[in-house]
């Protein structure tokens, strides 16, 4: 029967092992999340490097107010070649390979709007993943190592969920933005015609009571 020392010490060399692989094996994020209000006639160009060939990046965007919600996107590799154009679109979510070391572009252009400013949400994640080495699934193996590697199999599902979570979140407040957006442009829409619809209704009695008035008193002097 292990004394109870032994069996402290081992919990603790568990503990470490685990807190080792799942601070080695996690990814490595570099990530940039920012609101930017875009002018009219602006292009605006934020920048990302990647400084490892075959890196993930991932580049999300949405047009939280202004116009019609909609703007033109740009990505450049750093040897200028172009790697995704939108126009007029409202917001996306994409992922590509930087096969390329370097700074790569995302911009933003406002061109399409006169007078109009629009707020866009956007992140640019440059992402590494080291996977830890694989268990074999026909050892049956309950040492540290072995559940090591289950932690960090959990780790990266709970990664993965909680992205899934953040992404969900990022398209609630976006229509939340767009759906608070049309119910002011409705509300100040039936203010304006409900104003001119009195004005209208003020300008009529008016009229009405001057040609009653008018057709009296004509009346009136011809009988005398």
């Amino acid at each position: 029967m292990p004394s109870p020392l032994s069996a402290a010490a081992s919990l603790a060399l568990m503990a470490l092992v685990a807190l080792l692989s799942v601070s080695t094996f996690t990814p490595v994020v570099d990530a940039t999340a920012l609101t930017y209000n875009v002018a009219a006639h602006e292009r605006a160009c934020f920048y990302a490097w990647n400084d490892t060939p075959k890196k993930k990046i991932a580049f999300y965007f949405a047009v939280q107010s202004g116009g019609s919600f909609d703007i033109d996107v740009d990505v450049r590799d750093p040897k200028q070649k172009q790697l995704l154009s939108l126009e007029k679109e409202r917001q996306g979510d994409y992922v590509f390979t930087g096969n390329e070391v370097g700074e790569y572009s995302f911009c933003f252009s406002n061109d399409m709007s006169t007078f109009a400013e629009k707020a866009v949400d956007f992140e640019i994640s440059v992402e590494h993943e080291k996977r830890a080495a694989q268990v074999d699934q026909n050892e049956k193996g309950t040492g540290p190592q072995a559940q090591a590697a289950s932690m960090d199999e959990s780790v990266f599902r709970l990664s993965g969920e909680l992205n899934q979570i953040d992404r969900m979140q990022k398209y609630f407040k976006t229509r939340e933005n767009r759906n608070f957006a049309t119910v002011i442009s409705t509300e100040s829409r039936i203010f304006w015609f409900s104003l001119t619809e009195s004005a209208m209704i003020v300008m009529m009695s008016a009229m009405q009571v001057f040609v009653v008035r008018t057709f009296f008193s004509s009346g009136k002097r011809s009988y005398v």
